[in-house]
């Protein structure tokens, strides 16, 4: 094992970078061949002369008659050299002359940045200089404006903005209301989104999903009453409530505790000609999860299946997290075994989620099941989830799988960094490996990564005990004088 470790840790000797595309200078490009995997496949070149259409560049044309283009398609292949990545980053810094929908997304991309950082001034900047140029906003720039405000606690200017919407390009209608009302009730003010729903009534033309948010916001304070008086208000208006209005309703009834009333509800709505969905039956089963009433969640979830509801990612991803928190691991294990069998594929957040819950106790072996599994089936594994499974293998001394990971971290294009460099030193000092935890302080050093005291101190203290004091002394002088 130890010979193995150290054939793998010579491999990381030389700096790593894992995008060598970008720190590579075009005049070096033109002198090395370029490798046969970064030549652009059907659906690259697809996906470059669609965004040449898109982003149309003049080409100037040379004035000096002398020396005319004996070549007049070189022009057409003066890029052949790059790889994708490069072409598509050339597309983007061009002088953009595209549609108005391109220039509609930019101002989308800088209006939610300014607002996510709280530069409201720049933002509504951003939002006249849009209008300067004859573009209208749209509903998605509407929530964005709305949602920076709201997130902000500044509510009462969110709803300005709806009172103006002439200024932004909106129409003030039921879609732009909603809008208002789902920004609202998300981010839990729903006494506002309810006055502003009573003072646009009669201005407004109100839909489903009108009430449904103001549903909404109601049932995750677990106001059934309040949920009850929406419902009754859509009747009046002509409206009928949908299965996302009773799924609120049981949303509600199971905060509050009242079980039975809630599972009538969902017995209730066939005889209402309503059948109920996926949402309808997650919230039975999200109500019992949240109890631990672990039999109950799976007769509903079983039940749901029978009705041909199939379950979305929420689902598993609530049951699952219950059964880790009640250290259940077989049965989270089993759930999630069948929600990859039913195709559905998890986020990476929601991997993220069920490493670290299976790293916060006992040793890690569920973990790398969840692990290979979402990595076997084309999952984005993120740097974080890398991070909890490392610290976990470097505390068991399971030193083996510890580097495997670290491999397979880096093949997906990860750098390491400090923590990940302290995991490896800390995992190879606990099993013995005193060389090759040298070996990768040095690449650390070498990176420009300095690890703690207590890291340094740790191997140093293991390399005085085996009496490799001279090794130790060259580590200090590194360690004192890292850049010579």
């Amino acid at each position: 094992m130890a010979f193995r470790s150290f054939r793998f840790l010579t491999r990381f000797a030389k700096p790593h970078n894992p995008f060598p595309s970008t720190r590579r200078s075009p005049l070096s490009s033109l002198h090395a061949p370029p490798p046969h995997h970064d030549q652009p496949n059907l659906d690259d070149r697809l996906v470059l002369d669609q965004l040449s259409h898109l982003f149309p560049t003049l080409t100037s044309k040379s004035q000096n008659p002398v020396f005319p283009n004996p070549h007049p398609n070189a022009a057409n292949a003066v890029d052949a050299f790059l790889p994708p990545e490069d072409k598509l980053r050339g597309v983007f810094l061009q002088k953009l002359k595209g549609r108005a929908a391109i220039e509609s997304a930019f101002y989308h991309v800088i209006v939610k940045a300014l607002g996510r950082r709280k530069f409201f001034d720049f933002m509504m900047d951003a939002l006249c200089d849009m209008r300067r140029n004859a573009i209208d906003g749209d509903l998605f720039m509407l929530s964005v404006v709305v949602d920076s405000f709201v997130r902000a606690g500044h509510v009462s200017r969110a709803i300005q903005v709806f009172g103006n919407l002439d200024d932004l390009g909106v129409r003030r209608d039921t879609e732009a209301l909603n809008v208002l009302l789902l920004c609202l009730c998300r981010r839990s003010h729903v006494g506002a989104a309810n006055s502003v729903l009573n003072s646009m009534k009669g201005k407004v033309d109100f839909d489903v999903g009108t009430y449904n948010a103001v549903a909404g916001g109601w049932s995750r304070f677990g106001r059934v009453s309040e949920v009850e008086r929406v419902m009754r208000e859509m009747e009046a208006d002509g409206l009928r409530p949908d299965c996302r209005t009773f799924g609120f309703l049981i949303e509600g009834l199971g905060r509050e505790g009242r079980m039975d009333e809630a599972v009538e509800i969902l017995c209730g709505m066939k005889e209402m000609n309503c059948q109920p969905d996926t949402e309808t039956y997650n919230a039975v089963i999200f109500n019992f999860v949240s109890v631990g009433d672990f039999e109950e969640c799976i007769k509903y979830y079983n039940r749901m299946l029978s009705d041909n509801c199939e379950p979305n990612l929420d689902t598993y991803a609530r049951m699952i997290n219950r059964f880790l928190r009640a250290r259940k691991v077989a049965d989270a294990l089993l759930m999630f075994d069948e929600m990859l069998r039913r195709g559905v594929v998890p986020s990476t957040g929601t991997i993220t989620t069920f490493i670290k819950r299976l790293c916060s106790y006992g040793p890690p072996y569920a973990a790398l099941m969840i692990y290979k599994k979402a990595r076997k089936l084309g999952c984005v594994i993120s740097m974080e989830a890398y991070k909890i499974l490392l610290m976990r293998l470097s505390m068991v001394g399971k030193c083996g799988t510890l580097l495997s990971i670290w491999e397979e971290m880096q093949e997906c294009g990860y750098s390491s960094d400090l923590e990940v460099y302290e995991c490896i030193i800390s995992g190879l000092c606990n099993v013995g490996q005193l060389e090759n935890a040298v070996l990768v302080m040095e690449e650390a050093l070498r990176k420009g990564f300095c690890p703690s005291r207590l890291v340094y101190s740790k191997l140093s203290n293991r390399l005085l005990a085996s009496d490799k004091s001279e090794r130790a002394y060259k580590l200090f002088l590194k360690i004192k004088c890292p850049f010579p």
